[in-house]
């Protein structure tokens, strides 16, 4: 499989080493659009691009969001699949080339292989042209606390070139215990991404939640479940920003509820007041 786009990839220039100001302590957001960018950027201030993940998009495509959204919109993004997770993942039925049988055991669980360099340098070119704050490396279940992956992961976030952005790191499932994920954070540089209803964020000095639908994707987050997210934001103080990215089938209306009713504002991202009460930016 050849990484098109990544033929230079090794001899690309440092991306844009803008680092992440905390100016509002909350940053609430959907994970991909969730209506067309113009109306998006209007009511939101932040978002987690997750095409990134099933499919790096071209260039120009990239410097269009970039050049559409507003000069302090939040990009986030989740990096190429192909670092993550292995061939054997439903999601690379969405790769536009289709990885040979020969190359299968060259990608993804942070393996040392030229194929996952490639693939971060191509999520590195894209974070560069959108000025990506936050990259988030989300690992399937299947990625387990082995010696070997534990080995593989702290090479890869040892030896990659990272333009100072802040990188989280969301395991999955009971088998990685806090300690030891407290430990890798420390040694990789890396933020804890969780969702909350699963776990508690263990390190990192900028907070990233991801809710991913309490049960499933179909999930509407309740009254009850937003305020006891607002609740638990204020038991981190000493991690700013707070990225709080909603993952479910209603994001929308659960970000605008979360913000809106138990964050306090109802501002668009301009700073006018908003036509319709959850029109808030933070």
């Amino acid at each position: 499989m050849k990484l098109k786009g990544c033929e230079r990839a090794l001899e690309w220039p440092l991306a844009c080493k803008r680092l992440i100001v905390p100016g509002n302590k909350y940053i609430v957001g959907c994970c991909g659009w969730t209506e067309a960018q113009a109306k998006y950027i209007a009511t939101f201030g932040a978002i987690e691009l997750q095409t990134t993940f099933y499919q790096p998009p071209a260039d120009v495509v990239a410097r269009r969001w970039k050049t559409i959204a507003p000069v302090d919109f939040r990009f986030c993004m989740k990096a190429w699949q192909l670092i993550t997770h292995t061939p054997s993942s439903p999601t690379y039925r969405r790769l536009k080339s289709r990885v040979s049988e020969s190359e299968r055991e060259l990608y993804g669980s942070f393996r040392p292989t030229e194929q996952v360099a490639l693939a971060w340098e191509r999520t590195r070119e894209i974070a560069g042209i959108i000025d990506a704050r936050v990259v988030v490396f989300q690992c399937p279940a299947s990625f387990l606390p082995t010696r070997e992956n534990i080995r593989n992961l702290s090479t890869f976030f040892q030896s990659i070139d990272r333009d100072e952005r802040v990188l989280a790191w969301e395991p999955r499932g009971s088998d990685w215990n806090d300690e030891l994920i407290r430990d890798l954070c420390a040694e990789n540089d890396l933020v804890h991404c969780v969702d909350p209803f699963d776990r508690d964020s263990v390190a990192g000095k900028v907070l990233y939640w991801r809710l991913h639908g309490r049960g499933g994707y179909r999930y509407r987050y309740t009254d009850q479940d937003l305020a006891d997210i607002a609740g638990r934001l204020k038991g981190h103080p000493d991690q700013s920003p707070r990225y709080v990215m909603f993952n479910n089938m209603s994001s929308r209306e659960d970000a605008l509820r979360f913000r809106t009713d138990y964050l306090g504002s109802s501002e668009t991202p301009n700073g006018r007041p908003a036509r319709s009460s959850p029109e808030a930016r933070y």
